[in-house]
């Protein structure tokens, strides 16, 4: 059988019994990811999906020479990618609403809009997600005057790109206010978030734990959205040449529908599904143990919690107030004395925690709670993580490594920021931010990831991010702090082998060798071979899981 687009033939050898069980795959390159044999020309599997032995053509073809073959003659193959932190419904609802990524302007916004609303049911709530008010010519947080022109009676709600604000018109504002257990106007502020005011009246953004008034009365997705949700999320995964993802804050009724996937043998890759903090989740592993499904696809072994917002609409939490807004520290959109709660309970249920942590008053308020909760034990396996782990006082890098604590990193968010990010912390604190190298020279370990969809899935951007540290045209001219670039065995090693061992996974999956997974992508080019600024345009012909093809080009 020939698969011409993947230039690639399979061939069906005679014999029933090592044909049946074994196939060899030869390319011009194989890079493993396993120190041990970084490249080889061969590997073989067995029909569960484990890999036997890798070496080169020959080799691979007298051990098993009645093995179903698979020729990659020209491609390289590579581990298959792992992000270490998306959002999988996230994205799959993201990809079933507005998109508003990109806007230049709220009229270009509301243009899009216009178009989105005209496929919509008359009552129906306008969703969208993906704006940046720093990529407007006034870069300002809008208001629903904004938006009410257009959309005076239809409500509106439009996520952040980092979706740790919303924008709201007036239609969503008044089904809030009917709702709402208390007025939204005067000096009253929620928990772990702000209602942005003009005159004592909402102006119609919410940040943070504020945006939870919204939610609240936004009509629920019903079962079979859910499920059409999930279906692109992880279509978009494996066409992306994902084999896996760590999905940080999944609930317990996310985990349940991700189960059915598995049961029914529709899940096309591995999810580390990370509790969504101190719920439902979590207390059910504390009570029935970690989960991990029979098939190998689904576990959820750890719990995302948060201490502090964004850095795009300062809601990170900083130690000194922003450099562009006077007064402004940021938010702990969890309490420090809940957070250690929190932390405690998930320690002594043996459950990994994963925190998000931006501002470098989060993440210290997080490496704190982590050192006093794990006391003597800082030294043990625990593979504890700070998520994003975005702007870090100098002094406090080192405690990484010293605490054992995976800074888990996503290198667009560095080049999605580097527009602003200097005004908003200064040019002193900037060279604690996104500052991967200085985490490697201290021992740190970093596993990387998307963010996805707040970033693309697409992981061929996180590579061009992480080594190039420029923006898709090639701006600013040699990077942005250039020297805190990675190389691309670097990029790529934090994408599959230090993923993998992020999410306690490197006996399964992350590399290329005997006895694990068969899990792998299959290139055109060399990741690390070609020039950086081609990273982004790598050209994925297929995606493989346990052998198994779960996307082909076509």
């Amino acid at each position: 059988m020939r698969r011409c687009l993947l230039a690639m033939v399979l061939g069906a050898m005679s014999g029933a019994g090592l044909a049946a069980e074994v196939t060899v795959l030869t390319a011009d390159r194989i890079h493993t990811s396993d120190p041990r044999r970084p490249e080889v020309q061969a590997m073989a599997w067995d029909s569960a999906g484990r890999l036997l032995a890798l070496g080169d053509a020959a080799e691979m073809r007298a051990k098993y020479p009645q093995a179903e073959r698979v020729e990659a003659a020209g491609k390289t193959v590579i581990p298959g990618l792992i992000d270490a932190h998306g959002h999988l419904m996230g994205l799959g609802f993201a990809l079933m609403r507005a998109d508003l990524t990109g806007t230049r302007s709220k009229q270009e916004i509301v243009e899009r809009l216009r178009a989105y609303a005209s496929q919509l049911p008359k009552d129906a709530w306008l969703l969208g997600g993906g704006w940046d008010q720093n990529d407007w010519p006034e870069k300002r947080f809008p208001t629903a005057a904004d938006l009410d022109a257009a959309f005076p009676d239809r409500p509106v709600w439009l996520e952040r790109v980092d979706g740790h604000a919303g924008w709201a018109n007036s239609a969503a504002l008044r089904a809030v206010a009917a709702k709402s257990a208390r007025s939204l106007e005067g000096d009253w502020q929620p928990d772990g978030g702000r209602i942005e005011r003009a005159g004592g009246k909402p102006n119609g953004v919410f940040v943070d734990g504020a945006m939870g008034l919204v939610y609240a009365v936004i009509p629920p997705a019903d079962d079979a959205t859910r499920e059409q949700a999930a279906a692109k999320a992880f279509d978009a995964a494996v066409r992306h040449g994902l084999t896996g993802v760590h999905d940080m804050g999944v609930s317990r009724e996310d985990l349940a529908l991700f189960k059915r996937f598995a049961d029914q043998g529709r899940l096309p890759l591995r999810v580390d599904a990370y509790a969504d903090g101190d719920g439902n989740a979590l207390a059910d592993l504390c009570a029935n143990g970690l989960y991990r499904h029979s098939g190998g696809r689904l576990e959820m072994r750890g719990v995302k919690l948060y201490i502090d917002g964004a850095l795009g609409s300062r809601g990170a939490a900083m130690l000194e107030e922003y450099s562009d807004d006077h007064g402004n520290r940021g938010l702990l959109v969890t309490d420090p004395a809940s957070y250690e709660t929190a932390v405690r309970k998930a320690r002594g249920c043996d459950v990994q925690v994963a925190t998000h942590a931006i501002g470098d008053r989060g993440n210290r308020i997080v490496l704190d709670t982590y050192q006093k909760v794990l006391g003597d034990g800082a030294g043990s396996d625990h593979r504890w993580r700070i998520e994003h782990s975005q702007i870090v006082a100098p002094e406090d890098i080192p405690r990484f490594a010293r605490l054992g604590v995976i800074a888990s990193v996503q290198p667009t968010h560095a080049t999605s920021d580097m527009p602003w990010a200097e005004d908003r912390v200064g040019p002193q604190r900037i060279l604690g931010a996104y500052a991967w190298q200085r985490f490697l020279h201290s021992g740190a370990r970093l596993a990387l990831g998307s963010d996805f969809p707040v970033e693309s899935v697409d992981p061929r951007l996180g590579l061009y991010a992480a080594v190039t540290r420029q923006d898709r045209d090639g701006q600013p001219p040699g990077g942005w702090q250039p020297d805190q670039r990675l190389s691309a065995a670097e990029a790529v090693r934090g994408f599959t082998a230090d993923a993998a061992w992020a999410g306690r996974d490197e006996k399964e999956v992350g590399q290329l060798a005997p006895g694990l997974r068969a899990d792998f992508v299959i290139l055109d080019e060399d990741p690390l071979a070609v020039p950086a600024a081609q990273l982004d345009e790598l050209h994925i012909r297929s995606t493989w899981v346990d052998g198994k093809p779960v996307y082909e080009a076509r």
